[in-house]
This record gives C-alpha cells, structure tokens and sequence, in this order.
C-alpha cells in the first residue's frame, strides 16, 4: 500500500479494554478557508430517544470528541453551538461511544474506518450560503398546470 501526501488527524477510540487506542483520520486541506475570515456561528441539534451522551467531533476539534460535549434540550433532544471559519468540515456525532453520521446532513463521504462522515459548509455570508443551498437543493415546480379552454 503505497503512502499518501494527505496529513493524517489523530483520534481515539475505545477498545473491549476500555483503553485509548490512537486512530489516524484523513483530512485534505480545505481551499475555501479564507485566512482572517470571521467565524460564523453554527448550531447542531441531534435526537436520539436514549442518548446518555452525546458529542461532536471533526475536523473543527482535531475529531477529540470530548472538546464539544452536546447539552441535552429535553428528552431526547441535544444541542451545540460552535463558532467556525468559512470552510468544509467532516464530523460524526458521539452517542454513548458509538461514532455515526448526521442522519440529517445533506452529504457524506466514507471514513477509513469503514462508516461515514458527515460534510458541513460554513459560508462567509449569508447570501453566499442561500446561493450555495440553492444550487444544491432539488427544485420544486409549485405552479399548478394550466390547462387550455377549447
């Protein structure tokens, strides 16, 4: 297997032992990070009905997900807010040790680990980000069909 240019990212993961094992985790450098921009605010929200724990890791916090613990809402409800630069980032949620995607991310890409990852697009702006979503969002024909006297 021949080695790859892409810096690898440490995470850990609990073994049958309950030791830290260290994980390495692919990131690519993301070219639409823009240097000195402003860090928009982002909010996650997740439900799970028996969640005990619930965290957030990604490329944001070096995938450590003990750096953004998730605050349950109400039963079965979880939010976190964090502050990001404009950028793509991967992440999975954190329930009671077990990593899964965002079931309501719109995008994914496979980890090396064999599961998913969840994408998420931070824009500088509000109307970059409504442009982006609309190119991106399947488009709906809401006029009702006209139909022809005779």
């Amino acid at each position: 297997m021949g080695r790859s240019n892409e810096p690898m990212t440490p995470r850990t993961e609990v073994n049958r032992l309950n030791r830290s094992i260290p994980m390495k985790h692919k990131t690519k450098p993301d070219p639409s990070r823009r240097a000195g921009s402003e860090p928009e605010p982002v909010c996650f929200e997740f439900t799970h009905p028996t969640a005990r724990s619930v965290c957030i890791a990604g490329t944001f916090n070096d995938w450590q997900p003990q750096a953004k613990p998730m605050h349950a809402i109400e039963a079965g409800r979880w939010m976190e807010s964090a502050a990001l630069a404009a950028g793509t980032y991967e992440y999975c949620f954190v329930v009671d040790g077990q990593w899964i995607p965002d079931p309501l991310a719109n995008q994914t890409v496979p980890n090396p680990f064999g599961g998913l990852n969840s994408i998420l697009k931070v824009y500088s702006s509000p109307q970059i980000a409504h442009r982006a979503n609309g190119m991106t969002s399947p488009l709906k024909n809401t006029n009702k069909p006209r139909t022809q006297k005779i």
